[in-house]
């Protein structure tokens, strides 16, 4: 099949094109690269006049701020309309979420309509914010969720807008008409399939994919420290619940000074990213989560021991008896508690870094998951 995947923020659209390519397939990664990450990508929309012209960033500035509209975004539509003769012609279209192009909605709509037209079967992923999850968060029938920090005045409410712009007329409006005219909805975990059941939204549940030929093993030797990273997104540490390892951090160097080495990076690129915590025994991913995001399961493939979502649904599905993560809870007191152990029991990362690492290869393998994947393209 020829398929072009649309938007890109995690690197999943990356691993899942690997993994239908192997599996034969013809794949085109359409996206902006997501800002300082840098994500690779076949055909780009990257805005560049607004972002790294100081002129245009100047004046994109003084326009947002007198008429609030976003130049960045209109950047990102305009470049994406004059590539529409190359989404042309292919079996599969699929949207990393509504807001894939990441547009003025009502641009979004057109500009979808455009390449709906001139192809078959459209898809809609759902593996971050979203109209319905951000809506199932706001009922706040989970115990935590990433608008937790906002329900306890934790910050600045306005630090919430990008997850609650899902909730604007517009935004809702290009998701209505998305859920309505595609095939599918695709849910990529737990923290997802979740408000979209308890919303009755019908999703087919498919694992993140992990290309695990590319992601080496890395047997974890404890010489003399234990090495702890952290890598903060500033844009969104508050609705991961990073203060709270920040936190225990703080107490754990104090704790064992001469037993931990910590290390924290700030907004750096992917491919920097990775390779900065490829030392690391002990990874700390996110709080606020059910299930592990794509950091966390790439951590995972390499023998990290990773601090992220895991909770009682998580380990009843995939009938987990042993850890292959850590479930982190926004408590201090319990992720010291968990670190302190770790550091005084370093046998226990050897066996939590091989668990991990199989728990990745059996559920989470690239090629087997493209494959789930096709299935649900194709099924009747």
């Amino acid at each position: 099949m020829k398929i072009l995947l649309l938007g890109e923020y995690s690197r999943l659209h990356n691993s899942l094109k690997e993994g239908l390519m192997s599996l034969g397939h013809e794949i085109t990664l359409a996206a902006t690269g997501d800002s300082f990450k840098n994500f690779p990508v076949d055909i780009s929309f990257e805005p560049k006049l607004t972002t790294k012209n100081w002129f245009f960033i100047f004046v994109k500035k003084v326009v947002f701020k007198l008429t609030n509209l976003n130049l960045e975004e209109t950047e990102k539509g305009i470049r994406f309309y004059f590539l529409l003769p190359k989404f042309k012609n292919y079996d599969v279209v699929q949207l990393i979420n509504s807001n894939a192009i990441e547009t003025h909605p009502n641009w979004s709509k057109f500009l979808l309509l455009k390449v709906f037209s001139q192809n078959k079967n459209w898809i809609l992923l759902v593996c971050g914010d979203e109209t319905p999850v951000i809506d199932y968060y706001l009922e706040q029938k989970l115990k935590y969720s990433i608008l937790t920090p906002l329900f306890e005045k934790q910050t600045d409410a306005k630090y919430f807008d990008y997850s609650l712009k899902y909730t604007q007329p517009k935004y809702r409006k290009l998701y209505d008409f998305l859920s309505q005219n595609v095939s599918q909805i695709i849910s990529s975990d737990f923290d997802y399939k979740i408000p979209l059941d308890g919303l009755n939204i019908k999703n087919t549940f498919i694992q993140n994919p992990i290309n695990t030929d590319i992601i080496n093993y890395i047997e974890p030797k404890i010489n003399e420290k234990v090495i702890i990273f952290l890598g903060v997104n500033k844009k969104n540490s508050i609705k991961k619940g990073i203060p709270f390892f920040e936190k225990a951090l703080e107490i754990i160097q104090q704790k064992y000074t001469s037993k931990v080495e910590i290390k924290i990076t700030e907004n750096i690129p992917y491919q920097e990213y990775i390779q900065l915590y490829n030392q690391a025994h002990i990874v700390l991913d996110m709080v606020y989560a059910y299930d592990q995001g794509y950091n966390a399961l790439e951590a995972m493939a390499k023998g990290k021991v990773v601090f992220t979502g895991a909770e009682k649904e998580f380990m009843e599905h995939y009938q987990l008896t042993e850890r292959v993560c850590i479930n982190a809870l926004p408590d201090v007191d319990y992720l010291v508690q968990e670190l302190s152990f770790l550091i005084e029991n370093p046998e226990e990362i050897s066996n939590i870094s091989k668990r991990a690492r199989a728990f990745i290869e059996k559920e989470h393998h690239y090629i087997t998951i493209a494959q789930k994947y096709v299935d649900v393209w194709t099924k009747k």
